[in-house]
């Protein structure tokens, strides 16, 4: 079910999936949106109540004027108060991950588990794919055509309009997104209190195996890494790996 809510004038979406699971809050990554979670939500139910939020500039949610951290981290934030429920569970992945980590840093009080795919401490991300994505198709199928093998990760943000077909996100702010994303969240990552599942794509082209470890070292708490046979969107190519993992993590700590 999607629902609608509004912070600073500015309209916030989600997708709650329902069921009588343990609520887990889930966060996309850029070019995605809720949608993104439909099979993950499926293969956790009934155990898992998964609830995905739009971020700022992506799906049903409104552009925004800015997209800095402490942006995106108060959105979860609003997020976590409409859904007016106590400490649960959060996934994200890549930009989701990063603010997922972020805000059980800041909130310790509000996350009790975290889900992290696929995105490290340091991030240092290209936008020269973004910059070259279509801005306008005269069907699916030559959008489909034009993006190529990434086509299956970012058909979830398909959007039909009048003037043809394009994408759910506008590219500058995504671009704005990513340059604001860039940088070393150290001391983030190792403020997180809570129990931490890190889930690496053995494929990735995001995080490297090395930086990974290093995240898992450097925290006091409990912090696991798992590493799957896929690629940076660890959800989409092994899913029910990546299922099992995250239930199997869940079941004890969450």
């Amino acid at each position: 079910m999607r629902e609608f809510f509004v912070v600073d004038g500015r309209k916030l979406s989600y997708l709650d999936f329902g069921g009588p699971g343990t609520p887990l809050l889930a966060l996309h990554g850029h070019y995605n949106e809720a949608s993104a979670f439909v099979p993950m939500a499926e293969a956790l139910a009934p155990r898992w109540r998964v609830i995905a939020l739009d971020q700022r500039g992506h799906g049903e949610s409104d552009r925004a004027q800015r997209y800095e951290r402490d942006d995106y981290v108060a959105d979860v934030a609003a997020f976590h108060r409409r859904l007016g429920i106590g400490p649960v569970a959060v996934l994200g992945h890549s930009l989701g991950g990063v603010n997922a980590y972020q805000y059980a840093a800041r909130q310790p009080d509000r996350v009790r588990a975290l889900i992290v795919e696929d995105i490290g401490a340091v991030v240092d991300c290209d936008w020269s794919f973004t910059s070259r994505l279509p801005r306008h198709a005269s069907s699916r199928q030559e959008l489909v055509a034009a993006l190529g093998s990434a086509a299956a990760y970012l058909e979830c943000s398909f959007r039909r309009s009048e003037g043809g077909w394009g994408f759910s996100f506008d590219i500058e702010h995504t671009v704005a997104s990513q340059k604001a994303l860039n940088g070393d969240h150290w001391q983030d990552w190792t403020a997180v209190a809570c129990p931490t599942l890190l889930i690496r794509g053995t494929r990735s082209d995001e995080l490297a195996s090395a930086h990974a470890a290093d995240m898992i070292a450097r925290r006091t708490g409990k912090a696991f890494l798992a590493e799957l046979p896929a690629g940076h969107v660890v959800h989409h190519d092994a899913l029910a790996q990546f299922a099992a993992a995250v239930e199997e993590f869940l079941s004890v700590q969450g």
